[in-house]
């Protein structure tokens, strides 16, 4: 009997709350691409990424300049100067593969960096999604460039221009995207 109850409940209200739903989707990598703070924010973080990069291909050479020197000078080496050279080489190696996991890990240098410029960014265009989505009465609003794949968008769905307008990055009528 319950059975049956909730499959007329179903099919009362059941269409009519679905087709209550509005929704919208927005592409993020576009917004972003209008954004001169965000070129400014990905500019800073390639270049420390470069300068890091430098850091560490520095300290790799070092380690192998000292296993050249060791290899060219192991027939002149006591047993104990050579195990000595190898410790040192080690420990060298240690030190690469730490500051690697400093700078380039989970939760290191980069990924701190970038979180510092590019979150206040994202904010901005989440309060702007905000905005348009309670104005255009959405209940929900995807992300075209996101990881969820969108086989076919109809363009009247596409809110990306109210938020770039929101944010005051352009008005509707001038969308240049493909």
């Amino acid at each position: 009997m319950r059975f049956y109850a909730f499959i007329i409940f179903f099919l009362i209200f059941g269409p009519n709350f679905v087709l209550a739903q509005r929704f919208g989707y927005i592409d993020s990598e576009f917004i972003l691409s209008r954004m001169s703070e965000y070129k400014k924010a990905q500019e800073e973080i390639n270049r420390l990424s470069e300068l890091w990069e430098k850091e560490i291909l520095t300290m790799s050479k070092n380690i192998e300049s000292m296993y050249r020197s060791l290899q060219a000078e192991q027939v002149l080496l006591t047993e104990q100067m050579r195990k000595e050279r190898m410790d040192a080489i080690n420990r060298k190696e240690t030190e690469l593969k730490e500051y690697q996991r400093k700078v380039f890990g989970a939760g290191g240098l980069y990924f701190l960096k970038k979180e510092e410029l590019i979150k206040p960014i994202q904010d901005k265009i989440w309060e702007a999604v905000d905005k348009v989505a309670k104005k255009n009465n959405l209940a929900i609003v995807f992300d075209k460039s996101g990881e969820l794949v969108m086989i076919y968008t109809d363009p009247r769905y596409d809110y990306t221009d109210f938020v770039l307008e929101e944010l005051g990055l352009g008005d509707p009528n001038d969308k240049i995207k493909n």
